[in-house]
Order: structure tokens, then C-alpha cells, then sequence
């Protein structure tokens, strides 16, 4: 059970997909407002997270009187047969990681804390069921940032939804397990780990694809997916290697609902 910590304000902070220009001002404000701002650690690896989150703040960050805490992120056991399971167990030591940085440099009175968010809190993120688990439970404040969804739409000046046409957003793994979905003709996905495009019969389907958005080593490719998704699989494959990491989202759709090929 997480450290319990009095009197806690926890805003979390979306920041955008990697442009620092991406985030509003209720943002810069959220994060002035702060008296501790917590910066994760993910590891070499991915040290690219935290140096954004740095160069934010040193950008942004105009309170002498906050103070900025690193702690590193645990490290979620990917290789367990029950993901859920696997997934419940990492947000409870996140959570502990939290409370004991809080404890650390706040001491138990408590206090206005602020996690600068990749993307936004409500999409993909654990950041508020992780909240839920601090003891007693803090008051949370969320500020909305701007999506990779959204990031990858702009870069391919592409419309979202086809005219009066829902659409699925959805992970790599359950596109992986469950194929297509139903009654749907485009699919946003995120945190695929490996392609999961590669598991669909290609035809007669296009893709809109974006890795590293809003960061100066943007990459985003377009085309049909028959040809463009092995292009992908080893542009994909080379940034990773060259960066240790790799944050990627696409868009697939059916080519009968795209009115303009581009």
C-alpha cells in the first residue's frame, strides 16, 4: 500500500506527443502553480522522455518556489501470461513510487504536485488509475494535452472520421488477438510494440503512419499497406535501434472509404 501522504493536490499535466510548442496555457499555468513537479526516469533507453520533460520546465517553469523531483519508473513485467494481472501489480509500485517522492520532498502535510503526462491523461495513460491508489486519495486536477492521435492526424493533414463514420482506437495487442473490428472502416492504434499491421490481410487497406511525433526526429509515412507496411517494418526496426526506443501510432482504413488517394 502506498506511503499515505495529507492533504495532496495532484494535477496531471498533458504535454503533448514530444513538441514542447504543443502545450497550452492552462498547462504552463497547471505547472506554476505546482509546488513539486515529478519527473519519471525510464532509463537510458528512453532518457529522451525525460529530457522533454526537463527542457518544459525550463522553459515554462517561471515559480522560483517549485521544485522539480526525479524518481526512476518501475519497470512493468511485459513477459507475464496474465497481462491484467501484470499491468494491476506495476501501478501499485508506480504508485508507491510516487508517494515515496512525495514523502521525500513534502513531507506528510501534503501539498500541490504536478506529473507532466505524455499525450493526454484520459488516452492510453495510467496516470489516474495509478492516482486512485495513493492513500487517502488526493485531490486530482487534469489538464487535457494534445494526443498522438491528433499529432499524426496534423502531420498527414488527414481527417479522422469519414463523414458521418465512427472509428476504433484501439492497442496493438488486441489487433494482434481479435483482428479488425466489426462494422468499423478506420482503426487508430496505439501501443503496438511490433507491427501489429502485419497480422491483417493488406488488402485493400491503406495506412497513415507516425512514430516520434512532435520531436525533431519525427518520421510519418503514408501509403498502401500491402506496400508501405513492410517499408515500415524496416524504417521502424532501423529508429529503434538507432534511438533505443520507439513511440509510434497509425491510422488504417479501407481504401473504399478514401475518397482522394494521396
Amino acid at each position: 500500500m502506498p506511503r499515505e501522504t495529507d492533504g495532496l493536490t495532484l494535477s496531471l499535466i498533458g504535454i503533448g506527443s514530444g513538441d514542447p510548442e504543443q502545450l497550452t496555457l492552462a498547462a504552463i499555468r497547471a505547472i506554476n502553480a505546482a509546488e513539486l513537479v515529478l519527473i519519471p526516469r525510464k532509463g537510458e533507453s528512453k532518457s529522451d522522455l525525460a529530457d522533454l520533460r526537463r527542457t518544459i520546465c525550463a522553459q515554462v517553469l517561471t515559480n522560483a518556489s517549485t521544485r522539480i523531483a526525479e524518481f526512476d519508473l518501475p519497470i512493468r513485467d511485459a513477459g507475464r501470461d496474465d497481462y491484467l494481472k501484470g499491468v494491476r501489480d506495476w501501478h501499485d509500485a508506480v504508485a508507491t513510487a510516487w508517494s515515496r517522492t512525495i514523502a521525500a520532498h513534502l513531507g506528510r502535510r501534503g501539498g500541490h504536485v504536478a506529473l507532466l503526462v505524455w499525450g493526454d491523461p484520459s488516452l492510453f495513460d495510467s496516470s489516474l488509475r495509478i492516482a486512485e491508489r495513493l492513500a487517502p486519495p488526493p485531490v486530482v486536477k487534469v489538464v487535457p494535452g494534445i494526443t498522438s492521435i491528433q499529432a499524426l492526424c496534423a502531420a498527414h493533414a488527414l481527417p479522422l472520421n469519414e463523414i458521418g463514420e465512427p472509428f476504433v482506437v484501439t492497442t496493438g495487442r488486441k489487433l494482434r488477438e481479435s483482428g479488425w473490428p466489426p462494422g468499423i472502416d478506420t482503426v487508430v492504434v496505439m501501443l503496438d510494440g511490433g507491427a501489429a499491421f502485419q497480422s491483417l490481410d493488406p488488402e485493400g487497406l491503406q495506412i497513415w503512419w507516425g512514430a516520434y511525433l512532435g520531436m525533431p526526429d519525427e518520421i510519418i509515412m503514408f501509403g498502401d499497406l500491402a506496400e508501405t507496411g513492410p517499408a515500415i517494418v524496416v524504417v521502424r526496426s532501423a529508429a529503434r535501434a538507432r534511438h533505443g526506443w520507439i513511440m509510434d501510432t497509425y491510422i488504417l482504413r479501407r481504401v473504399s472509404l478514401t475518397k482522394s488517394p494521396r
